[in-house]
């Protein structure tokens, strides 16, 4: 394969915009929505008729098809939600709405309210900080029309089966503030392009690790080292490279656990050979973080060695005299893919195509008798133009990460400043994107000083869809923001930054 084919998109098929079927984007287009909520309004197909400016109070106006997607609220993973229109901060609703459905679906309307206020009600959430009031009309039926006043409205079905649904909304919407809600362009039948890459996505195959986390087995990858020594005899005894990241040694204290590295003592498959190696945390824990800063273990000379299977037994036989602690510089990325009461979501559908969803999850199989866990490989740009292959294996906040099923890992938002840009766009070319459109651009790759397995996503739009052009690296993007065409604005959940542990995959 070759990684440095930059220019292998092919414009193969010219097509009109408003042809092309919403139904079939609508997961792309909800993650869309989840992630700018919190900021901004995009113009996107489920607001595509003109905002009319009317000082601080603006026309809405479409019909829609959407399909619903997981309700991204908290404790809603079993059920599903079609967001009609978006929570936009300090700003209401008000009109009347038509829909038909495919099933029965309960008409939701969120209101927003203060934290302080959440208690004795129901309430909506995506992340646990801001809330809405839940108002539920269940009319058990497939069809229907209300009015509504609300800071969002949705369609809802306490079930997890996917439906598809009509809409036709006739209403304004009141702007806290005007400048919040930039004047919609009216989405007209124009030509647009199609790009189609080679193997937008494939499946990259990964040596697990067995490891200990307070007595249990847990299985993890290493992708990453901050210490190009270690990075070459993990590559070599795993038969897999591992990316070295300078930026890892420089990350703060708060943004890893601990991993404990035995030099000595029982023979085992820890990463020097002797017993398993043992971990602070899992997944499940809020301390837990895919990073981790290596601690050398030493048996004592006339100590017997026996296995040390959590971190208190370790600090334990430490202070006994049993066995020496040497804090290490090196700062590895080991993310956990099965532990005692989790694993990673693994995809249903295993088929890899060029219509590959992010939202249905990021391990395509995981096999202990074989120590592998395979991922979805996702197609970008690399700063320089050449194509790399990335893995997402967890992210925050929590209602994205719910939404692209991967933990969610609040310690990552601690980790923006060592953070490498990810690019995505909300509209433009079509393709294999996130959000259905071309796919994104990386401002550092494997070898790079400054490269990061730790991404903070931004969202490209272009100001004239008409405008689209291929972009390849980070120079294309500069000079098309000053030039005005695209706007670039970090992806954000109720002014969250979308943080992802997504290490770029040097040899797929």
């Amino acid at each position: 394969m070759n990684l440095n084919s930059e220019r292998t998109a092919e414009i193969y098929s010219k097509s009109i915009f408003m042809q092309i079927g919403y139904a079939e984007h609508m997961n792309r287009l909800l993650l869309l929505v989840i992630i700018v909520a919190g900021g901004m309004i995009i113009s996107i197909p489920l607001l595509s008729d003109q905002l009319a400016n009317a000082g601080s109070t603006k026309k809405i106006q479409f019909t829609q098809t959407i399909t619903s997607t997981q309700d991204p609220g908290l404790d809603h993973s079993n059920e599903q939600m079609a967001i009609v229109l978006p929570p936009n901060s300090g700003s209401i609703y008000h009109g009347s709405i038509t829909y038909s459905a495919s099933q029965p679906v309960q008409i939701v309307i969120l209101h927003q309210i203060d934290k302080g206020d959440s208690k004795g009600q129901p309430i909506w959430t995506v992340d646990g900080n801001t809330f809405y009031a839940l108002t539920t009309i269940d009319s058990n039926s497939n069809s229907g029309s209300l009015d509504f006043t609300g800071s969002a409205i949705g369609l809802h079905s306490t079930n997890s089966s996917q439906f598809t649904a009509t809409v036709s909304v006739d209403g304004w919407i009141r702007v806290a503030n005007p400048q919040v809600i930039p004047s919609a362009t009216t989405i007209q039948p124009i030509e647009n392009y199609t790009i189609k890459f080679s193997k937008s996505t494939i499946p990259v195959t990964i040596p697990l690790h067995e490891g200990i986390v307070d007595g249990k087995t847990a299985y993890y990858i290493i992708t990453d080292s901050s210490n190009s020594l270690v990075a070459n005899t993990i590559s070599d005894k795993q038969n897999w490279k591992v990316n070295v990241s300078p930026v890892l040694a420089h990350v703060p204290s708060t943004s890893y656990g601990n991993m404990f590295v035995f030099t000595n003592g029982i023979a085992g498959n820890g990463t020097q050979g002797f017993q398993d190696d043992v971990l602070s945390f899992t997944p499940s824990s809020k301390q837990y973080s895919p990073l981790s800063k290596v601690v050398e273990a030493s048996w004592n000379i006339g100590r017997e060695p026996f296995t040390l299977n959590s971190t208190q037994a370790i600090l334990d036989a430490n202070m006994t005299g049993k066995i020496k602690l040497t804090i290490t510089d090196t700062i590895l990325n080991t993310p956990q893919i099965v532990w005692d009461d989790g694993a990673l979501d693994v995809r249903a559908n295993k088929t890899l195509s060029d219509q590959t969803s992010y939202q249905d999850g990021q391990v395509l199989d995981v096999s202990i008798d074989n120590m592998t866990a395979t991922f979805v490989g996702h197609r970008g740009w690399g700063p320089d133009g050449k194509t790399i292959y990335y893995i997402i294996t967890a992210g925050t906040p929590e209602g994205p990460a719910q939404t692209m099923k991967i933990q969610n890992i609040p310690s990552l938002s601690i980790l923006e400043s060592s953070a490498r840009d990810l690019y995505h766009f909300s509209n433009g070319l079509k393709s294999a994107g996130p959000f259905g459109y071309q796919e994104g651009i990386s401002s550092t790759q494997s070898g790079d000083s400054d490269y990061s397995p730790i991404c903070k996503v931004s969202i490209i739009t272009w100001n004239d869809p008409q405008n689209a052009k291929i972009l390849e690296n980070k120079n294309d993007i500069d000079a098309e923001k000053l030039t005005g065409d695209i706007t670039v604005q970090n992806a954000s959940v109720l002014d969250k930054n979308y943080i992802l542990d997504c290490p770029i995959i040097d040899n797929p």
